[in-house]
């Protein structure tokens, strides 16, 4: 895709310098190669170098746009990531932008991909918000692709039109096409819709300028949720308004919520009863689990990251209660091995 891109550019470099031609020249794109120059320590994203295969069949003249190309491509993407975005139609016309739609569309966060021109020791870097601000600086751009996760359930599916949606928590239904893969997973989804059985589906999703999913492209992977599925459950109670409670009740906070979904992901290990997740009359999160005689509960405070321990021993009726930094390894290793040794009283 890359290559396809520094083709297009340098055809449109071309034509500015040749404005007599419609065209370009046969055997135009002849020599044109990506080289891998290095896969960073600790990064699965490789460093990528755009370079020209020398050859006594590519002229020299024609070698010399390709290079432009490359460095208005560079240009770019370093425009994207600077204070000074404008900059991005500088380098490239708006045409040409639509290539980053699926350049670099499998970056996550924190991910990056690195491209190079001669000379220049520190590289462009496209990342999941540059390559965002690139698609998007087209005026013509109405949405852009991604990977995504959504959680939700299936309450439609057409088996005639190999179509389903998947509803998302705030109610809104995306439409999806069926992939053979995944035609069972859909349809257990579907027919368990009424007891709120829940998928997890990972694939390209549209997504509009304002950041607004708009429809699912793909399905790379799908799956059933557990009914307790702590991303799922956290994302329903990011639904809640202020008043949520009879009139009362202060909304968990969306950042609160992506934290607490997040540690449960680094920290609680598979195979553990998952807790019940409940939302508190302050803005909180209680987790609540019923392990063998006794019941236990974490009051989690979203913004201090403390949670609040409680134990009742159903049969003497003696209680432990503790506090647990939720940002600290060592205390959910204790939260672990109390809830593992409840699974084995």
């Amino acid at each position: 895709m890359i290559e396809e891109m520094v083709v297009e550019v340098a055809k449109w470099r071309f034509l500015q310098a040749h404005p007599d031609r419609k065209r370009s020249p046969r055997g135009f794109m002849d020599g044109v190669s990506l080289r891998l120059s290095a896969v960073e320590e600790g990064s699965a994203v490789p460093v990528i170098s755009l370079v020209m295969a020398g050859g006594t069949l590519f002229p020299p003249e024609n070698q010399t746009y390709f290079i432009e190309a490359r460095d208005a491509i560079v240009g770019a993407i370093a425009a994207a990531g600077s204070t000074n975005q404008a900059a991005i139609l500088e380098h490239l016309p708006e045409h040409t932008l639509s290539y980053f739609d699926r350049i670099g569309r499998s970056l996550r966060e924190g991910e990056v991909m690195e491209l190079s021109r001669d000379g220049e020791a520190a590289p462009a870097r496209l990342t999941k918000e540059t390559r965002r601000t690139l698609v998007l600086a087209s005026s013509k751009a109405r949405a852009f692709s991604e990977e995504t996760t959504v959680r939700g359930v299936v309450p439609e599916a057409d088996q005639d039109n190999m179509t389903f949606q998947v509803q998302l928590p705030d109610g809104r239904k995306l439409p999806v096409t069926m992939s053979e893969p995944h035609i069972d997973t859909i349809l257990k989804a579907f027919n368990g819709y009424r007891d709120g059985l829940r998928v997890l589906l990972q694939g390209v999703a549209r997504t509009t300028r304002t950041g607004r999913l708009e429809r699912i492209e793909s399905i790379e992977h799908m799956s059933l949720l557990d009914p307790l599925d702590i991303a799922a459950r956290l994302d329903e109670l990011k639904e809640l308004q202020d008043g949520w409670l009879e009139g009362v009740g202060r909304a968990p906070s969306a950042d609160g919520l992506d934290w607490l979904s997040s540690a449960f992901d680094a920290y609680f290990p598979d195979g553990l009863p998952l807790p019940y997740l409940y939302p508190t009359e302050d803005g909180d999160v209680r987790a609540e689990w019923s392990l063998g005689g006794v019941e236990a509960s974490a009051d989690v405070d979203l913004t201090s990251r403390v949670a609040s321990w409680h134990e009742l021993d159903l049969a003497t009726d003696a209680e432990y209660a503790r506090q647990l930094n939720l940002s600290s390894e060592e205390d959910w290793a204790w939260l672990i091995d109390r809830v593992r040794s409840g699974m084995l009283a």
